[in-house]
């Protein structure tokens, strides 16, 4: 008779730097909070989305679009490069296509570190970059924040021969600090040879202030550059997953050896580049949110709350117990996102929503701190 197999802890069976690992918890659905609490009329302010939307443009293409979908995609994405090679005045050679520019993290992440390596990020930085470290087997290395943003001479310091990568967020998230064009580029230049930047420029086309630098034209400069962008914050194609790299050719040969075939979908292939033709509506949604973070930092300020000044979509406000006011909040139907995993259990991060949807959050919050 065969013996039965004895039971194991399958947690044991993954590799070691799984075993440590986190799901990553994204903002709470708004399907989620109407199933727990019954409340119809809900607002989500906590993922970094658009409040306006797609582009007509990009809503226009998926009717188009749809009538493929019985074929696979275009694997190498190719009219989505040319539209972003004129867009940005890159060659297509640079560019490498993700189900989001997360899914380009975890490329370099997979391609350029191994068991044992070592990633540099800082504190309060994006929850991917451990993530996709600690699941190939790198060790993080964490350096401390500065005023909630990157402390640039800490993360040199700690440079060492094993480091291969190291990933920077301009701007930040959730803090919306963010890094000046000569101290970024200060940065870069002294950074040895056989080390991967990564700068993650997600919320890119927010920023107004003119010393905000635009990586991408350093990538003649620095051959170990990568910078991500996506499409899933200003052009508001969250839901279909889509981002990219731009590095020097080298780089992305690389990259996209590692690229899973097929890994953007068809639909997120013409909607991203119908987007990309729709500048006004890119400019639309900067105004609004410029409007919007004066409306939530005037808000803050009627209430006496400290907040973090931001250049993004959103915006860090310190609330005291921060567990508690996001359920008062959420009994009132408004959706804000704690962040306690990123070391900040005091502060809320707001998204920038329309008029109306800021405005509902702020009375939220006041009767939430019984102000």
């Amino acid at each position: 008779m065969t013996a039965l197999p004895r039971r194991c802890d399958v947690l044991e069976l993954a590799v070691p730097g799984v075993r440590g690992l986190q799901p990553y918890q994204p903002g709470k659905p708004i399907e989620e909070l109407q199933r727990e609490y019954g409340i119809a009329d809900v607002i989500k302010l906590a993922s970094n989305e658009n409040p306006l939307g797609p582009s007509p443009g990009a809503l226009a293409m998926i009717g188009e679009a749809a009538t493929e979908l019985h074929r696979y995609p275009d694997g190498n994405g190719f009219a989505l490069k040319q539209a972003l090679s004129r867009h940005l005045k890159i060659d297509t050679s640079q560019i490498t296509l993700g189900n989001g520019s997360n899914d380009v993290l975890e490329l370099v992440a997979r391609a350029f570190v191994s068991p044992g390596d070592e990633v540099i990020f800082s504190e309060h930085a994006f929850a991917v970059y451990p993530l996709v470290t600690l699941a190939v087997g790198g060790r993080a290395v964490v350096t401390p924040a500065r005023n909630y943003g990157h402390d640039l001479a800490a993360m040199h310091e700690a440079l060492s021969a094993q480091t291969r990568v190291v990933f920077i967020a301009n701007p930040n998230n959730p803090t919306g600090t963010w890094i000046k064009r000569d101290a970024l580029h200060g940065f870069l230049r002294a950074l040895p040879a056989h080390v991967i930047a990564v700068v993650d420029e997600a919320y890119f086309e927010f920023v107004t202030d003119p010393e905000y630098p635009d990586s991408m034209r350093w990538l003649g400069e620095f051959p170990n550059l990568v910078v991500t962008r996506t499409f899933s914050k200003i052009y508001g194609l969250a839901g279909l997953r889509i981002g990219y790299g731009v590095s020097h050719p080298q780089v992305a040969d690389v990259l996209n050896r590692v690229r899973q075939p097929f890994n953007v979908n068809g639909l997120a292939l013409a909607c991203a580049a119908a987007a990309l033709r729709d500048q006004a509506h890119v400019r639309k949604s900067v105004a609004l949110n410029e409007r919007g973070l004066r409306q939530l930092e005037a808000g803050f300020r009627g209430l006496g709350l400290e907040f973090i000044p931001s250049v993004g979509n959103f915006i860090c406000v310190k609330v005291g117990d921060a567990a508690v006011v996001y359920e008062t909040l959420l009994r009132q139907g408004v959706i804000v996102r704690p962040i306690a995993n990123y070391g900040m259990p005091e502060h809320l991060r707001i998204t920038v929503g329309l008029e109306t949807e800021s405005a509902r959050f702020l009375t939220a919050l006041q009767r939430s701190l019984g102000k």
